[in-house]
């Protein structure tokens, strides 16, 4: 596309909106900025911004509309609001931040998405793609935005990007040439709706992959085990169950790679400084996608090895008068919070609630098994976390109500004891009382640091 003074609507005004316009302007389009909240400061959102722009909050004007020859999306605006599909019926079209930066940049793009232990697996790919390759840069969900890199990238460059279900909704050319889906469980259903939505917006990472692309897939989700026999590229399969004939698995403590004759062993378990089953899937996936990409298996070993994980995902904080607390934060549905109480070798505090993304909170109550010592619940879902942990047999003395997380870490170490762990692994989102899950998980190491 030419750029030259073609008059592109950014939609959201948040971290991505604010790249993806900085990025336009320096191609010599003119972004305009639209943001539905009308409460919003002005002044605020052109402080973000390098040179000043046209900025429109609540009602969006007709003649600005008539105008336009492209909208893009930030991920946190949902795409299916009436002002949105009135431009796809007017056919403009309508990008995510993602595909506008992809369509901008250069060279060789990996990507990674899933319900759970995507960012992990994005980290280390990342790290590991840096220790073979001279020009790498790692963006997306992960915090950066992707179109912040691609102004720098040259032919050689290796993007590997952590793409969400929201970035998904508006990609078009995106094409990986090699992506994964580390797995599908229940989430986002307030923005998606339906299961088989989210289903379809996931599966979406490789909707443009075709002949020697490679499609990596987990073998034990029964979802992505259907879809991998869909794929027009090469898929290639992880398990922490079985062996496989062809693909990467956990076998007697070691992760196996088989590439058509060759079984090559990648790193043994005990080896890594990541715990727990979870985390060994995310190193499947890692050490596949870079496998495909051409890494060295040496090299993917080293890093595997030395790779510690990821802020707010089972992060180890401090222990105080014998309990130990770990910041869990990024445990944002219940199926992450599963893999974050199933890591716990200690009696546990759970810190619990939050944001309502209409999940159900049976299986990962399910999952205590009898290492809860109390549910501490917070958030504007914690009388229907409480009502579905007496539904499943919790007991009601051992959950405890409170108002916000201060008050939570203050009420775990009233209750802990010598040999206790207090996990913050809430199951839900953050944005009932905080910006983000990152800043949950800060202020819950700032409270349990100042007890």
């Amino acid at each position: 596309m030419e750029w030259k003074n073609k008059k592109v609507l950014v939609f959201g005004s948040g971290k991505s909106g604010i790249g993806a316009a900085e990025l336009l302007e320096k191609l010599g389009a003119c972004p305009v900025i639209y943001d539905n909240n009308e409460k919003l400061d002005k002044s605020s959102v052109l402080e973000q911004l390098d040179r000043p722009a046209d900025i429109y909050l609540g009602e969006l004007p007709e003649e600005v509309k008539a105008s336009l020859d492209l909208v893009v999306m930030s991920p946190g605006v949902p795409c299916d609001q009436p002002l949105v599909e009135s431009f796809r019926a007017e056919k403009i079209p309508v990008w995510g931040e993602v595909e506008l930066a992809y369509r901008i940049g250069k060279g060789t793009v990996l990507a990674v998405t899933g319900t759970n232990g995507k960012t992990t697996t994005t980290a280390l790919l990342g790290e590991i793609m840096k220790s073979a390759c001279p020009e790498v840069y790692v963006v997306g969900n992960i915090g950066n935005p992707y179109t912040g890199a691609v102004l720098e990238q040259s032919g050689q460059a290796v993007t590997v990007a952590e793409i969400s279900s929201f970035q998904l909704e508006t990609i078009d050319a995106f094409h990986p040439q090699v992506s994964a889906i580390t797995n599908i469980t229940e989430d986002h259903l307030n923005r998606h709706h339906t299961m088989e939505e989210y289903i379809r917006v996931k599966e979406r990472i490789a909707e443009n992959q075709r002949g020697e692309d490679v499609c990596v897939l987990n073998y034990e989700d029964p979802i992505l085990r259907k879809f991998g026999e869909t794929l027009p590229c090469r898929t290639v399969w992880f398990s922490s169950s079985r062996a496989l004939e062809q693909g990467i698995f956990l076998e007697d403590g070691a992760i196996i790679l088989q590439d058509g004759e060759k079984r090559i062993p990648v790193v043994r378990t005990k080896e890594l400084k990541l715990l727990g089953l979870h985390n060994y899937e995310n190193v499947m996936t890692a050490a596949a996608m870079a496998y495909y990409a051409g890494v060295p298996v040496e090299k993917i070993r080293e890093t595997a090895c030395g790779f510690s994980g990821v802020e707010h995902r089972i992060e180890y904080v401090t222990e105080k008068n014998g309990v130990r607390y770990y910041n869990d934060s990024k445990g944002t549905n219940p199926d992450a919070a599963i893999k974050g109480i199933r890591a716990m070798v200690r009696p546990t505090l759970l810190i619990g609630g939050g944001y309502d993304k209409q999940s159900t909170y049976g299986e990962w109550i399910d999952s205590f098994d009898g290492k809860v010592k109390y549910l501490v619940l917070i958030g504007a879902t914690r009388d229907k976390i409480a009502a579905e942990a007496l539904e499943h047999g919790f007991p009601r003395e051992r959950i405890l109500f409170c108002e916000n997380l201060e008050e939570a870490v203050k009420t775990c170490a009233a209750h802990g004891e010598p040999g206790d762990a207090v996990l913050l692994s809430p199951a839900c989102a953050s944005w009932d009382q905080f910006k983000s899950y990152e800043q949950r998980g800060e202020l819950f190491k700032e409270y349990v640091k100042a007890l």
